[in-house]
């Protein structure tokens, strides 16, 4: 999904801080005898754009689940989630909690 959102950030043009993109990924497993099955993961994105282009990012934000092979792969069988943190370089962030990408 990270590659992926980079990708839409990309195809708009909307330029973002390399260094400062991050996501953070946070799991949860249950186990089957000595098997673990992921029963959930949760991605939550750290980036900084250009104040004119929060918009923009949101709606990529909104939109990469679904450009996603990951994602669209698992979706079925592991509840996604995602959040965001936007930072426009001359505001304070916002908080984007989006979301469920469950089938």
């Amino acid at each position: 999904m990270y590659g992926t959102l980079r990708g839409a950030l990309a195809g708009r043009k909307i330029e973002y801080d390399r260094e400062s993109y991050k996501a953070s990924v946070e799991g949860r497993i249950s186990g089957i005898g000595k098997t673990i099955r992921i029963k959930t993961i949760h991605v939550h994105y750290d980036v900084t754009v250009p104040a004119e282009s929060r918009e923009a990012t949101e709606r990529a934000l909104a939109a990469h689940p679904l450009g996603c092979p990951a994602h669209q792969s698992v979706k079925g069988a592991i509840a996604i989630t995602w959040s965001a943190t936007v930072r426009a370089s001359n505001e304070v962030p916002s908080l984007k909690e989006e979301g469920s990408a469950t089938a």
